[in-house]
């Protein structure tokens, strides 16, 4: 199977980051509009951390995004790790530390990148 062109994957990359980077109010909002729950959230960033490294060495991610996107993938890997289901409900966005940890990283990323973020995308959910 063929992967995605560069400026797709590149495209789903920020378009994960700049929902993880929105503020709590903004994602909730979001999940609300496309009818999804909060793992939605770290889960497009993990298809999309994915391409990361590739994006790298095609010259559209600056090599220096790749110890924060790791920071994010290991944040969402323990909040995994946790039992509580507390940590992917939609309140948690507020409160929980590893959703407030990931979502500055994500903005770091995207303002060293050179993307606005005030626009979150929108998605196709096939249901």
């Amino acid at each position: 199977m063929e992967s995605p062109d560069p400026a797709l994957r590149h495209r789903l990359l920020m378009e994960a980051l700049i929902v993880l980077a929105a503020p709590a109010p903004a994602q909730t909002a979001w999940l609300e509009k496309h009818g999804v729950v909060a793992d939605e959230i770290a889960l497009d960033f993990d298809h999309a951390f994915r391409m990361a490294e590739r994006l790298v060495e095609e010259g559209l991610l600056r090599r220096g995004a790749l110890p924060d996107l790791r920071m994010i993938d290991s944040i969402f890997d323990e909040m995994t790790r946790d039992e509580s289901p507390d940590r992917w409900t939609t309140a948690a966005l507020i409160s929980d530390v590893g959703w407030g940890h990931a979502r500055g990283l994500a903005q770091q990323v995207l303002a060293r990148e050179g993307v606005e973020a005030s626009v979150l995308p929108d998605i196709c959910v096939i249901r």
